[in-house]
């Protein structure tokens, strides 16, 4: 019996490795995972999109691949985000369709919720407002592929569905203070300070509170929407409302987890972006009530852990 082939797209990313891991202990007798990155096919190109499903054809696709970076690249590139990011998700689930994917997890961000929202926000709101301008193209283009979703089910009934996460951290991250997420930026920075013997600049006045989940956590819930999840609805994978946590919360946490002791400054010139996202996951909670979400102080300590073992071979 041919295997069944699992495609994840942006597979050796932050997300990617730590499906890999998931993936190497939870894989069924029959299926082949195959993690793929833009050193297989640019994905805004159609010919080599068609190329990539052409050579695997993918019975599941996790389509993870995204044109994206950190807050300062977001706000002055928008433009080019909307395009890369609308270009590689049509090229996907055309593909999708085309090849007869059994089922497509894509990947959205909060930043699709109107900027206006009232807070907690949950999946019946991505389409009540525009979202916030900070990373408005990326966002639109994201905010897309849900109405993908739904226009392919409801023409060809295929079962292509969606996943809102929350800010994502842990091993294999992007430590780069342009183009990466939050938490690896601060450990990216604190590790020089600390080597430097410089002051720690946290930028912003750290006030914005977020929900940050572990990378290997993440996984977990991205198989369970593999296998169980059935609705083409998006779904928020988030840890809950009580574990938001501050930036300038975050940042003492890096602070102790690098062993830090210099000077910490706030270099308020720069903008804080959105001041909440929080998200309510009831949705979730409702179908995976006793899922156990692992600590940010401690998700903290060993992506600093991983950090310093690997810096060698860090992606920045």
């Amino acid at each position: 019996m041919a295997p069944e082939v699992v495609l994840v797209t942006g597979g050796t990313g932050l997300i990617g490795k730590a499906i890999e891991k998931v993936a190497i202990e939870e894989a069924r007798p029959n299926e082949r995972w195959v993690f793929v990155s833009s050193k297989d096919a640019n994905l805004v190109s159609e010919s080599e999109t068609v190329a990539l499903f052409q050579k695997y054809r993918p019975t599941y696709v996790i389509h993870l691949a995204a044109a994206s970076g950190g807050l300062f690249r977001h706000l002055q590139s928008t433009l080019d985000f909307f395009r890369s990011n609308m270009k590689i998700n049509d090229n996907v689930l055309q593909c999708c369709f085309k090849y007869n994917v059994k089922k497509c997890v894509s990947c959205l961000s909060t930043s699709v919720f109107p900027a206006d929202s009232t807070y907690p926000v949950d999946e019946t709101m991505i389409h009540h407002g525009v979202p916030h301008d900070s990373e408005f193209g990326f966002s639109f283009a994201k905010l897309m592929v849900d109405v993908m979703n739904h226009c392919y089910h409801q023409e060809y009934n295929c079962n292509f569905t969606s996943v809102i996460l929350t800010n994502v951290f842990g091993p294999h991250d992007n430590f780069d203070l342009e183009d990466g997420h939050v938490i690896a930026g601060l450990i990216d920075k604190a590790y020089h300070s600390k080597r430097d013997n410089k002051p720690f600049v946290i930028w912003g006045t750290g006030s914005p509170r977020r929900q940050f989940i572990y990378s290997l956590d993440l996984a977990r819930l991205f198989m369970w929407v593999l296998r169980e999840y059935d609705e083409i609805s998006p779904i928020i994978l988030s840890v809950d409302e009580e574990d938001e946590v501050s930036i300038k919360e975050v940042a003492e946490m890096v602070v102790e987890a690098m062993n830090f002791q210099g000077e910490i400054i706030h270099d308020t010139t720069k903008s804080d972006g959105q001041f909440r996202r929080t998200v309510n996951n009831a949705k979730l909670r409702k179908y995976l009530p006793d899922f156990k979400f692992t600590p940010t102080k401690q998700g903290i300590k060993e992506t600093a852990e991983w950090f310093i073992e690997n810096y060698d071979v860090i992606r920045k």
